[in-house]
């Protein structure tokens, strides 16, 4: 991967950090997504909700059929994109069974290969281009956004500069280049207070993303969960940004640094996402992942699990009771406010849309 990136910019000179992260992360030869490996996994390089707890898609099931009851829908599409090794679609299926019309959108072809026993092989597509035009229903996206490239922008006391990527004595390094137009428009409207020698991350792929998954949306909602916050909350992160990869459950290597082989992320700017899905038409809120559960039962669900636990512990059957306790704490690490809880979650919805 790191030859490929050097004989690209040899040939075309220095790249976008957008055009660097599309490559490191989805390039179909060594692309850290694309590759054999399923990444989110207990063996993998970070765990998201799903493979916490299976009480997050069951729990989301509840979602599902509130939204369906209010569009009108007997049996909705549940479309999980960026779906992984299932994790989210298995519990949520669980629940709502022949009620659901379940389809994946998954870059990784051994993925795509699991989640067509899931689903069925002609459910699964590789990018929302392969989805149904007209979905009526649910689709989500569990920590996706995070991983779209964006560009890399740096406040200097003349205004803003982009970071792009060059090489530098046979390895990867930065350079910095006037932002783009597009970049600092993004950056004037959602970069919000930076200091000098502060860093954003200008996550305009995100914007289309949500866009385009909406333009596919007839009737339903568009449900988004990630680390991240409003432009406002992000602003105390300006300094040094948000930037940073993942490896085997920790903090990984410096961004340029063994492209393939890293998770690239940063935290998302709601604020950005919810005005995209604004002027694509959705009415749009957004909420804490906590808040989200709370609402649809979960703390309901604990409670029972609790007295469930306590019935086991009398009996003295203790399998049960430690299976029970498992089931608990999973459930409680998704609600837990300075962790999984406080995830953001943006739901876009869209009503009354002409199916002709």
């Amino acid at each position: 991967m790191l030859q490929l990136l050097l004989d690209r910019i040899r040939e075309e000179g220095a790249i976008p950090f957008e055009v660097f992260m599309e490559i490191a992360l989805y390039h179909p030869a060594g692309g850290y997504f694309t590759g054999e490996r399923l990444r989110s996994v207990q063996d993998g390089d970070f765990l998201t909700s799903p493979e916490v707890s299976p009480l997050f898609g069951e729990t989301l099931a509840e979602l599902v059929k509130r939204e369906a009851s209010e569009a009108g829908l007997c049996r909705p599409m549940v479309v999980d994109a960026g779906a992984g090794s299932g994790s989210l679609l298995r519990p949520l299926l669980s629940v709502l069974g022949e009620g659901a019309d379940p389809w994946a959108v998954e870059v990784s072809p051994p993925a795509r290969g699991a989640l067509g026993e899931l689903v069925g092989t002609q459910q699964v597509t590789e990018s929302l281009e392969g989805l149904p035009r007209q979905i009526a229903g649910v689709i989500f996206a569990n920590e996706l956004l995070d991983n779209l490239p964006m560009a890399l922008a740096r406040r200097r006391a003349d205004g803003w500069r982009e970071l792009w990527v060059t090489e530098s004595e046979g390895a990867l390094g930065w350079v910095e280049t006037s932002a783009r137009p597009e970049v600092e428009e993004w950056l004037g409207r959602f970069a919000g207070p930076t200091p000098e020698g502060g860093m954003v991350e200008c996550q305009l792929a995100a914007g289309r993303w949500v866009v385009a998954a909406l333009g596919r949306l007839a009737a339903g909602a568009l449900v988004v969960f990630d680390y991240g916050d409003t432009a406002q909350g992000l602003e105390g992160r300006r300094a040094e940004g948000t930037l940073r990869t993942y490896r085997a459950h920790h903090l990984g290597p410096p961004p340029l640094a063994d492209p393939g082989g890293n998770d690239i992320t940063a935290d998302l700017n709601f604020t950005a996402v919810a005005e995209a899905a604004r002027a694509a038409g959705a009415s749009v809120s957004v909420h804490r992942q906590h808040e989200l559960l709370d609402d649809l039962g979960l703390t309901d669900r604990l409670r029972q699990l609790r007295v469930q636990e306590a019935e086991a512990a009398r009996a003295g059957d203790e399998l049960r009771r430690l299976q029970t306790r498992s089931v608990r704490i999973g459930g409680e690490t998704l609600l837990h406010p300075r962790g999984l809880g406080d995830f953001g979650v943006l739901i876009a919805r869209r009503r009354d849309i002409d199916f002709g």
